[in-house]
């Protein structure tokens, strides 16, 4: 048994403990407060976005911008009490817009992937929806190569469901028809001129089933899951070496996380829950 600790010894440590304390809270304090100064260093956020996506982006018929991404990009920029400025893009050209700095940020519904992460980084993923087909009710038509085999199938220019739909259809006898706006892709479909539409299950049920375009369209099969080519969620893209935005996103959405802010604003959108904790 070990002889019992003079009180010298008792107090060094209680020191050494309360020193480690009051270093780690000055830290955390220090980086706060670096993050602040950065949130300040902006006056306004430019955020690139291609609004032909309801319900994530669209136009109201008096031309404002609306939908779930709109929603949570006005409210980031009223956390960090900066201005939000939105610049409208094709979706295939916002990662070289954002390159070019036309804008600061890529707020429309662009999903996370390693191809893309190549070129661009992204925040902490917001929300994750799922990918799916739609066609005609009582079409036999399902999302596998031999289940579209000489279909034509609609799919947004640059987006994750075009990639997976030419790495894993076309080269299988379907014609994979690539547009500049999702809505083009909606026309085509009711117009007959294409047989099915390969997009968002969200953006499919909101854009076009619930509308009266949609009528006689329904999801044909189940979803499409495939974590390299459609990634595991949705984030806001920066570009690459920009710490201090992508910092600043990042604080502003997990605040809006916790405080529950994207979970209501999602309910008023999705009838699923959609928001990655």
């Amino acid at each position: 048994m070990s002889a019992p600790k003079p009180e010298r010894y008792k107090l060094k440590n209680v020191f050494w403990l309360n020193h480690k304390v009051a270093a780690f809270a000055v830290a955390a304090t220090t980086a706060f407060a670096a993050l602040s100064a950065q949130a300040a260093d902006f006056k306004e956020i430019r955020f690139g976005v291609e609004a032909s996506y309801a319900p994530f982006e669209s136009k109201s018929s008096s031309g404002q911008l609306i939908g779930f991404d709109i929603d949570v990009g006005n409210a980031v920029c009223a956390k960090l009490k900066v201005k939000c400025v939105w610049v409208e893009n094709s979706f295939d050209g916002l990662i070289p817009a954002m390159q070019a700095r036309k804008f600061d940020a890529i707020n429309s519904d662009m999903t996370i992937t390693d191809q893309r992460k190549g070129a661009i980084d992204f925040t902490n993923p917001i929300y994750a929806i799922p990918n799916q087909l739609i066609a005609k009710k009582g079409s036999k038509i399902l999302p596998t190569a031999d289940g579209l085999k000489g279909a034509h199938v609609g799919v947004l220019q640059g987006s994750i469901q075009e990639t997976y739909a030419k790495a894993k259809w076309a080269t299988a006898s379907v014609d994979v028809v690539s547009y500049q706006a999702q809505d083009q892709v909606y026309a085509d479909l009711a117009a007959g001129r294409l047989d099915a539409a390969f997009q968002d299950a969200e953006a499919a049920s909101k854009g076009f089933l619930k509308t009266p375009q949609g009528a006689g369209f329904a999801f044909a099969g189940p979803a499409v899951a495939d974590e390299k080519l459609l990634g595991a969620g949705v984030g806001f893209g920066v570009a690459k070496n920009n710490h201090a935005l992508k910092d600043a996103l990042n604080h502003a959405l997990a605040d809006l996380k916790s405080d529950g802010t994207i979970d209501q604003l999602a309910a008023k959108y999705f009838d699923v829950k959609v928001v990655v904790k």
